[in-house]
């Protein structure tokens, strides 16, 4: 039986964000980001974990990447914090910032590790959301370029592969959690998808000045992604599964790869008061901003079935107990679509479906559709660890949940799918943006709880030498029962 591999020069490696697992929030020059406010007044709120120490990369960077070595990463996706190299967003250039990324990103090449780096991960410096409320304003745009033309030139000889904006559609379903929004805007949905028009501008930018400055760049953006099934055979409920998917797919993907927003969508967000204010040139400044790629943050898939007319419009909730079921509420556009569970699916612990055949599908679906390459940069599953006396984490649901979804992406990969990463989420354990240090993520344990730092030493988890296994034999291991 032919061995299944996948490709030559597959980039094995796993994910994490700047201020998830950096901490020095204060450090070395650099000033607040809006998510290290947001975290602080998250704690207060909640008990969890704020975004000051979080698991200490800053000061730990070279024994993480040892350990990434000892694993047999091939890759590892970053951000580097906007705050960190102009603390201020429009002001001076902080250098020893700048330094900070520069050691981080030889000690990757030091050790055969491929930089993907991420430009922006939710944490616009707080100064200018103080001084114009960040990206609600075009401003934003213009200190974006700066930001990314500076940190574009200074690594272009060290960094091919870039991502430009995490997660845009998670940015506009909830975006009092991925920003810090003054109290009496949060009522005007409209400014939701204003500060996504504005996002697509900066992407379209950095993409521009990837290919005129980095030798061989490749750029693109990671999508937060889920399939969306029909919640039956009814046709009504096929037609709303249609239109969510124009709405929170493809109305970002359009952009990237066709220079457009999505159709359907946007004649939703007329008729609701809710499109953005496009200026002349916009859609110029879009279509020359060419993606080489689409990364993608793959966790669960949804279901959707009709909206009536009469219902109040909602956005996606949230489980913050870690008890199935606690979901405070799903996502309704009324007379467009409601998204519901899925009854097929058994889901996780903070109620996200478990759908690795999900992988397949976005795969297939998306290469069909747009025909460009694809990384997977976000994958995993947030659970509870324990740490036993012998400093072990027997995380087998998690090697359970991995091995699954790489079976998924094999079999797209075997159809035909061009995939250049797998990244899953996270390399270590870090701050989680809803649950702190009680939902886990990471192949390598951070020895720390919510409300007691301790030494933040790290412990390989089983999933970490499963994973080893994994990437020695190029996927072949997978199959291993």
């Amino acid at each position: 039986m032919l061995e299944r591999k996948f490709p030559e020069g597959f980039l094995w490696g796993a994910s994490t964000s700047a201020y998830q697992c950096e901490g020095a929030a204060l450090e070395d020059g650099k000033m607040l980001s809006q998510q290290d406010v947001e975290s602080s007044q998250y704690a207060k709120r909640t008990g969890f974990a704020d975004a000051s120490v979080t698991s200490d990369h800053y000061h730990r960077y070279k024994e993480d990447i040892r350990l990434f070595k000892e694993l047999g990463m091939k890759s590892y996706r970053f951000s580097i914090a906007w705050s960190r190299i102009i603390p201020d967003g429009d002001g001076e250039i902080n250098e020893k910032g700048v330094a900070y990324y520069r050691a981080l990103i030889d000690e990757c090449i030091a050790n055969g590790i491929e930089p993907i780096v991420t430009l922006y991960h939710y944490d616009l410096p707080m100064a200018l959301v103080e001084k114009y409320d960040g990206w609600i304003s075009r401003q934003s745009v213009k200190d974006f370029e700066r930001y990314a033309r500076f940190v574009i030139e200074t690594f272009k000889y060290k960094v091919k592969y870039w991502l430009t904006i995490n997660e845009q559609s998670i940015i506009v379903q909830f975006w009092d959690r991925k920003n810090i929004v003054r109290d009496e805007l949060k009522g005007n949905d409209q400014l939701r998808f204003q500060m996504n028009h504005h996002m697509n501008l900066a992407h379209a930018i950095a993409c521009k000045l990837v290919h005129e400055l980095v030798p061989g760049g490749k750029v693109g953006a990671a999508l937060g992604y889920s399939p969306i099934y029909a919640a039956s055979c009814k046709p009504q409920d096929a037609i709303a599964a249609m239109n969510a998917h124009d709405l929170k797919n493809s109305f970002y993907l359009d952009i990237y790869f066709k220079g457009h927003y999505n159709k359907a969508a946007f004649r939703y967000l007329e008729k609701n008061g809710l499109a953005p204010v496009i200026e002349n040139g916009d859609m110029d400044i879009i279509r020359a901003g060419e993606s080489d790629f689409l990364a993608l943050n793959y966790y669960n898939s949804e279901a959707a079935k009709a909206c009536p007319d009469d219902v109040a419009r909602s956005w996606a909730g949230y489980n913050l107990t870690g008890k199935k079921g606690d979901m405070s509420g799903y996502e309704t556009h009324p007379g467009f679509y409601q998204i519901c569970k899925n009854p097929e699916l058994d889901t996780t612990d903070w109620d996200w479906a478990i759908d690795p055949d999900g992988m397949e599908y976005i795969l297939r679906d998306l290469y069909t559709r747009y025909n460009k390459p694809l990384m997977i940069t976000e994958n995993g599953l947030g659970a509870y660890d324990t740490l036993t006396e012998d400093g072990r984490v027997h995380d087998d649901a998690r090697i359970d949940y991995i091995k699954k979804h790489l079976r998924a992406m094999y079999r797209a990969i075997d159809a035909g799918v061009e995939v250049i990463s797998y990244n899953p989420w996270s390399a270590i354990d870090l701050l989680s943006t809803s649950n702190g240090y009680k939902k886990r993520y990471g192949l390598i344990y951070v020895d720390r709880t919510d409300d007691d730092v301790k030494e933040l030493k790290r412990y390989p988890k089983d999933s970490y030498y499963w994973y080893q296994k994994v990437i020695a034999t190029n996927g072949a291991s997978i199959w291993e029962d």
